[in-house]
């Protein structure tokens, strides 16, 4: 999924099998495993088999595509609320014999960042509230849900709920595995070239940067923009913002050209 949320839509949404098995190949990953990989996500719906020019590819179904967008907002350009900001309230009530819609909503609410105030009631950053909307709506769950606008959530009640609300403890476990994991990869990537013909150089770059975004692109999700006025001091989901910044920015148009040379050999 990292590879066609960071490249498929540069070759209209698609890209040719051989190239797939090729860049996992780079990754370690063996070939059938990667066939397997994409039999699922085919059965799953997110990728839809086609034949392009008589090549076979693989293509993003429109959901698949309208996740990825969805995430592009909060991977590249995500804002950390303040204490002052609107909070958006969440109320829902599920029909016992519809109680596997129950589950899919609560799960879609913990996958886009929401505390859990009580059962029903749901709360997350008011900057959320057309995110939050657009997803439900697509999902055919907007008919058990209220959503509320807050301008204000009492000071000393946020300082004290918000542990509560969020599991705080395991979210900066995650931010610390990422920082451990690679300022090493920063350190040995400081001072290179951002772009450049050394096809060794962009297949390093490519391996180091997918597994770093992967492992990334989940935790501005679990971590909507909190504001850092409630979180605990030195919260180390800073510095993991700031890592993987200097490794977008620096591994980023190396693992692009690499990737371009496998789908487009000269």
């Amino acid at each position: 999924m990292t590879i066609y949320g960071l490249y498929a839509r540069d070759e209209g949404g698609s890209l040719p099998v051989s190239s797939l098995v090729r860049m996992m190949r780079d990754l370690g990953v063996e070939d059938a495993g990667v066939r397997s990989s994409v039999s699922r996500m085919k059965r799953r719906g997110i990728l839809q088999s086609r034949r392009e020019n008589g090549v076979a590819t693989y293509a993003l179904s429109a959901r698949s595509l309208e996740l990825i967008i969805e995430g592009d907002a909060r991977i590249y350009f995500r804002q950390r609320a303040n204490a002052v900001d609107p909070w958006l309230l969440l109320v829902f009530s599920v029909p016992e014999a519809e109680r596997g819609k129950r589950h899919t909503l609560r799960s879609q609410l913990t996958r886009m960042g929401f505390g859990a105030v009580a059962p029903g009631v749901w709360v997350a950053p008011g900057s959320l509230y057309a995110e939050t909307q657009n997803r439900l709506k697509r999902l055919g769950l907007s008919s058990y849900v209220d959503l509320f606008t807050v301008d204000r959530l009492d000071r000393e009640q946020l300082a004290e709920k918000i542990g509560q609300w969020w599991d705080l403890s395991s979210l900066e476990e995650l931010y610390r595995q990422f920082v451990q994991a690679y300022q090493p990869v920063r350190t040995v990537w400081s001072g290179a070239p951002v772009a450049g013909p050394d096809s060794v150089l962009q297949a390093n770059a490519f391996g180091d940067y997918i597994p770093m975004f992967t492992q990334w692109r989940r935790m501005p999700f679990l971590d909507p923009g909190l504001p850092l006025e409630f979180l605990p001091q030195k919260w180390d989901g800073l510095v993991a913002e700031e890592l993987f910044s200097d490794l977008h920015r620096v591994l980023g148009p190396l693992a692009r050209e690499h990737v371009h040379g496998i789908i487009h050999p000269q």
